[in-house]
């Protein structure tokens, strides 16, 4: 086999260490000559976000946060960092992504701190909603300086958002294997953090006190991430990007759903990738094995839970449609586009790997 590609690695520091968060936010803060710091986190976590942050001399304290980061809570945000020289986000995705939305107009550095297992804080991807429409984009100003990864900072996160979590981590490896900028290097990134997570979401299911589960999913989680931001957004992530920001569907659920039925669409089409993925799980069929573990984890499975309609399917077509990358596998149509959200609207299974991409126009 001949190799040929063009792989762009981010550069980032990562600090991964149970109980060291403040330790590890402190020396960050001091390596990069900060002295002023603004601290976002959401109300719920405020409290966790002053323990991080106890070695830091913080000027603004900064909770007005909001899923899919509304461009005018991006402005307040920005607003209020004036006069720091540093941004620390704790918390999960939406948290992450108000940090970078900050860092993308004032050129802040960011520390996060993630109590999630999103992957926003691998990525140098932003993305902000304007009157019910989300862009996405990419910017090394966003990409966090350093990572924070402290698992007994998520020992609070429940059983079912830590599945849906994780579940979203597993949609950044599946994803990875063919968006746009896919190559031998995220591929290997991706296959470990499938491989790391579908042991870690079990382990957390069974012990949700536990930290073993809590480290891998967070190990799992930034390998995903990292392979993500190598290869660019997919089909999924594209879909999921017009669900969450046109519909306000909450991000990591939207995720855990339409995983499964993105993996089945494209498999037909993509053997290569369908062969990696088991092979990293250890199964002869990974959409079945993905979704045995949907289900033995009690993962959200239809749309509809989540306030998406039937109603509202030829407009998520309509947007989704254009915006998938004309390298994914198998061509997306109106037609089939809509039997895919059909499907993840009411979460019914979706079709077998070897179920033929025939008939498509």
């Amino acid at each position: 086999m001949r190799l040929s590609f063009d792989h762009v690695t981010l550069g980032q520091r990562v600090l991964f260490g149970t109980g060291k968060a403040a330790e590890h936010v402190a020396t960050a803060a001091s390596d990069l000559g900060a002295r002023r710091a603004m601290v976002i986190a959401s109300a719920s976590q405020m409290s966790t976000a002053k323990r991080v942050s106890s070695g830091l001399d913080v000027v603004t304290w900064h909770d007005e946060v909001v899923m899919h980061v509304p461009l005018e809570v991006a402005e307040r945000a920005r607003s209020a960092a004036a006069g720091a020289d540093l941004v620390v986000s704790v918390g999960g995705g939406s948290t992450t992504g108000l940090a970078k939305a900050v860092a993308l107009s004032t050129g802040l550095p960011i520390i996060a701190v993630p109590t999630t297992y999103s992957g926003s804080e691998a990525t140098n991807v932003w993305g902000l909603t304007d009157r019910a429409r989300k862009t996405t984009g990419v910017d090394n100003r966003v990409l966090p300086a350093v990572v924070v990864y402290d698992a007994e900072l998520t020992l609070s996160l429940p059983k079912d958002l830590s599945v849906a979590s994780g579940l979203n981590s597993i949609a950044h490896c599946v994803d990875s294997l063919w968006a746009p900028r896919a190559d031998p290097m995220n591929a290997a990134l991706a296959a470990e953090g499938i491989r790391v997570l579908s042991l870690a979401l079990p382990a957390i299911a069974a012990d949700p006190v536990g930290v073993d589960g809590r480290e891998r999913a967070l190990y799992g989680g930034y390998l995903a991430a990292v392979a993500f931001a190598s290869a660019g957004s997919g089909m999924h992530h594209k879909i999921c990007h017009v669900l969450g920001g046109t519909f306000d569907l909450p991000h990591a659920e939207t995720h855990a759903i339409v995983l499964p039925h993105v993996l089945a669409f494209n498999a037909p089409c993509a053997p290569e990738a369908v062969e990696h993925l088991a092979a990293a799980v250890g199964v002869s069929d990974v959409l079945a094995a993905l979704w045995t573990l949907g289900r033995t984890l009690e993962a959200p499975r239809a749309l509809a839970d989540y306030g998406f309609t039937s109603a509202d399917i030829d407009e998520a077509v309509r947007i989704a449609l254009p915006a998938i990358p004309a390298s994914n596998p198998r061509p997306p149509t109106a037609s089939n586009l809509t039997d895919l959200l059909r499907a993840a609207l009411t979460g019914e299974e979706p079709g077998r790997i070897a179920q033929r991409a025939d008939g498509d126009s």
